[in-house]
């Protein structure tokens, strides 16, 4: 299974993004997918993750009240919509599938799909 990010750009601190993630094959609708990110000095991470029904949905406190995890099953593409940038948010962003969800989070959070380009967001100050 393929990912392809797009929706990057810069924007000034304030603004917003909205990436899109679309993903191949006919898996999406069984699919629990997550935003990522590594941001300097630390490995990559999920910041954003919905389960396959959309019924649960994490936030990492980094962006938890900022962003809005979204899915259009019949185009097979999730959204993240990124208000309130910060320049520490500034870094790729990827998506990907996890698997088992927690109360902290995604339970296994490497992703199993081969990894997208990703999507560049930078915000200046």
């Amino acid at each position: 299974v393929q990912v392809e990010e797009s929706g990057g750009g810069l924007v000034q601190a304030g603004g917003s993004l909205r990436l899109s993630c679309v993903v191949s094959g006919n898996t999406f609708r069984t699919t629990s997918i997550a935003w990522y990110r590594q941001v300097p000095g630390k490995e990559r991470d999920w910041v954003v993750a919905i389960g396959w029904d959309g019924l649960i949905i994490h936030y990492a406190d980094s962006v938890k009240g900022r962003s809005t995890i979204s899915e259009d099953d019949a185009k097979n593409t999730a959204f993240l919509q990124m208000n309130s940038l910060k320049p520490k948010d500034t870094t790729i962003y990827y998506c990907n599938n996890y698997i088992g969800d927690a109360p902290g989070g995604p339970t296994v959070r490497c992703g199993t799909f081969t990894w997208g380009q990703g999507a560049q967001v930078t915000v200046s100050s």
